[in-house]
């Protein structure tokens, strides 16, 4: 009974470093495609309020209620090129775009892959600010599913060391 104990703590210690990897590149991504909320803020009628809720987007208590946020997301979806003019996701440039990351090759695939299938759940939705916002809630709890969401932590943690740096 110990050897197979030993054994699962080994292979949970074993697994730790990869699963933060894949979150702080997940936190590199992220704050990566949140460079373009400020261009979109106007565009997507998007308020200081909803701005400011958006920082929270990986926390448990996020909530997909407002039209607006999936606007703002097509819109930076939009401004790296991500989209298709059918406004569905084009896989090429978010593979590629992903790739720009530190470490982004290994997760470019799943995470296209998880965009695609959540995409696939809500074609049907006519208004494309809506039906983002739905994808990117999918996305969400995909992510969070596989333990490759960023902590609140790692995020807060990146725009303090941002901030310190300006």
């Amino acid at each position: 009974m110990r050897c197979v104990t030993a054994l699962t703590a080994l292979t949970v210690l074993a697994a730790a470093p990869g699963v933060l990897a894949t979150s702080d590149i997940m936190k590199d991504v992220t704050l990566g495609f949140g460079e373009a909320l400020q261009h979109c803020r106007e565009e997507s009628q998007l308020t200081e309020d909803k701005m400011e809720e958006f920082f929270h987007f990986w926390s448990e208590d996020f909530r997909f209620e407002e039209r607006a946020v999936g606007c703002a997301i097509q819109c930076m979806s939009r401004y790296f090129d991500l989209l298709t003019d059918s406004h569905r996701m084009h896989r090429e440039n978010t593979d590629r775009f992903i790739k720009s990351f530190p470490n982004g090759e290994v997760l470019s695939q799943q995470m296209v892959d998880m965009i695609h299938a959540c995409e696939v759940q809500h074609d049907t939705e006519p208004d494309h600010c809506w039906r983002i916002l739905r994808i990117a809630e999918c996305f969400k709890a995909s992510c969070q599913q596989r333990g490759i969401a960023p902590t609140m932590e790692q995020l807060m943690a990146e725009l303090i060391m941002e901030a310190a740096e300006r």
